[in-house]
């Protein structure tokens, strides 16, 4: 219970829940990206009915081939060095998937490091935003437990779980 790590890659993630981030048109990569080619062609036609997904919010589907139940797409500010409102922004793209994967009856999730990549939001900057959010939600959710944090980069599962050592002190 609780918040974990992992160096992996979410689309092989056993939980009921994954987060994929996306564009404005939730069509980020387009049918060929590997979360559509794993999903199957049903992903992309149900995300081509949702509209379009302002930065901050997020929607939810099903996973269909996915391992996990739900996929939640969210859109997530580019980093332009933290002045132009993107840590409220981040901190809304986790409280909104967090609030979908409760209310869909979710118990674990799984998100990448959101806006970091070529996103360009520092590592150490995305965990403490990421981490203080999803520690207060977890206080009162009704059924989201376990969240994970998911990344095939070694330096962003380090930052990650350096910031996360004192909130388990």
């Amino acid at each position: 219970m609780g918040i974990s790590i992992i160096k992996g890659e979410l689309i092989q993630c056993h939980t009921d829940a994954i987060v994929h981030v996306v564009n404005h048109s939730l069509l980020s990569g387009g049918a060929d990206s590997a979360l559509y080619q794993a999903a199957g062609p049903e992903l992309y036609r149900a995300c081509t009915t949702l509209g379009i997904c302002m930065t901050g919010e997020a929607k939810i589907t099903a996973g269909y081939r996915l391992p996990a139940k739900y996929v939640i797409h969210t859109h997530a500010p580019v980093w332009l060095g933290g002045n132009h409102n993107e840590p409220a922004l981040m901190k809304a793209c986790y409280q909104n998937c967090l609030t979908l994967a409760d209310n869909n009856g979710c118990s674990s999730i799984a998100f990448p490091p959101i806006s970091t990549g070529s996103y360009r939001c520092p590592a150490k900057k995305a965990a403490e935003i990421a981490l203080e959010v999803i520690e207060e939600f977890l206080k009162t959710s009704r059924c989201v437990k376990n969240v994970y944090i998911v990344s095939s980069e070694e330096a962003v599962c380090k930052a990650f779980s350096d910031y996360m050592e004192p909130l388990r002190s």
